[in-house]
């Protein structure tokens, strides 16, 4: 990163331990409003943590691509672009997009010139990661924009997508033979993109040792907390050599979206895999997100806060598990939707 630390972006894997980072990525930013709220985050609620997020030392934020250019223009009322703009005028730390390859951002092929001028314009307004992926892995629909990306004059990062499944067919000696072609191509990294979170920890590590051995390129993973697996899938990936992980601040967190990013500095602290990343600079972004998330719930922020210093101070755990369950009628009236004053009655609170 800019600081000298974890991975440079021209070379991305010129140190051994692990970065992971918020794809909004991390992923705060993009796929984590995306899998838990709808991609409805606006930019306004972005600004004000952007200047801290940026402090952090992720290897980028995923901030723009994905659902966010259609739901920019049909929901929210923004210009995708003007986005981009602002994001490029206050991050130093590279933003990434994630780009559908021939679909670009939308849901059907367009032409190899469209791509072309899409790529480059994306470039031109601030996007220094391109992760390109094609849903059913077929090269011919990966070479115009990763061509592109690679052709474009800011030099971004250019980064290939194996998108796990699991099928008789996808075995993870095919998806080695994937990344080898993805090599050719180019590409300065891969990523293994496990939208589904059907990546089970064992397999994972079997799938980064085998590329490891394969290809010459950092590898990445990319997983959601659907099934559960998350954690437990990274922790074995990282054992086997992964070189970056994507995670989402906590309160974006788990669930559909990634696994948690405080958690998972934590876990590697003092290990020879420390990312070296504060987890006490991220609580004040991580309070505003939550914000953001629940507007009304005060007592779920503080009851997340507690359950993320228990690391941090041990005598936390004591105060909640002893002293905070008495209120859980209140924390479960104060879901989405409720508000103090209103549907006090019993019932409300068994709904």
């Amino acid at each position: 990163d800019k600081n000298g630390e974890g991975h440079c972006y021209t070379c991305m894997g010129c140190r051994s331990f692990l970065t992971p980072y918020v794809d909004e990525n991390g992923n705060v930013l993009r796929d984590a409003h995306q899998s838990l709220l709808a991609t409805r985050m606006r930019t306004e609620q972005m600004l004000p943590m952007l200047s801290a997020l940026d402090k952090i030392g992720y290897n980028a934020l995923e901030a723009w691509g994905g659902a966010t250019y259609d739901t920019c223009l049909r929901f929210l009322n923004e210009d995708p672009w003007e986005r981009l703009d602002t994001l490029k005028a206050h991050l130093n730390t590279p933003i990434q997009m994630l780009l559908r390859g021939q679909n670009l951002l939308g849901y059907n092929h367009y032409s190899d010139d469209v791509v072309r001028a899409f790529v480059r314009k994306a470039s031109e307004h601030g996007v220094g990661v391109f992760r390109i992926f094609d849903a059913l892995n077929d090269v011919t629909n990966l070479r115009t924009a990763i061509d592109a990306a690679l052709k474009a004059k800011e030099k971004p990062h250019v980064q290939g997508c194996l998108v796990y499944t699991v099928s008789p067919f996808h075995t993870n000696e095919t998806f080695v033979e994937l990344a080898k072609k993805l090599q050719e191509m180019g590409v300065h990294s891969i990523c293994i993109k496990d939208m589904s979170g059907l990546l089970k920890p064992y397999v994972a590590e079997d799938l980064v040792r085998k590329l490891k051995a394969a290809v010459d390129l950092p590898i990445e993973l990319h997983t959601h907390y659907t099934s559960g697996f998350g954690s437990m899938t990274y922790l074995k990936a990282i054992e086997a050599g992964v070189d970056i992980i994507d995670c989402a601040l906590s309160p974006l967190a788990n669930d559909t979206s990634q696994p948690c990013t405080e958690t998972m500095v934590a876990t590697l602290e003092g290990t020879e895999r420390d990312t070296k990343l504060d987890r006490q600079a991220m609580d004040p972004i991580a309070k505003h997100f939550l914000q953001v998330k629940n507007p009304d719930s005060l007592l779920i922020w503080l009851s997340e806060m507690a359950r993320q210093s228990l690391p941090h101070h041990p005598d936390a755990e004591h105060a909640f598990t002893t002293g905070w369950p008495q209120q859980a009628p209140f924390f479960l009236y104060l879901r989405p939707g409720r508000r103090p004053g209103r549907d006090m009655s019993e019932n409300s609170l068994n709904a």
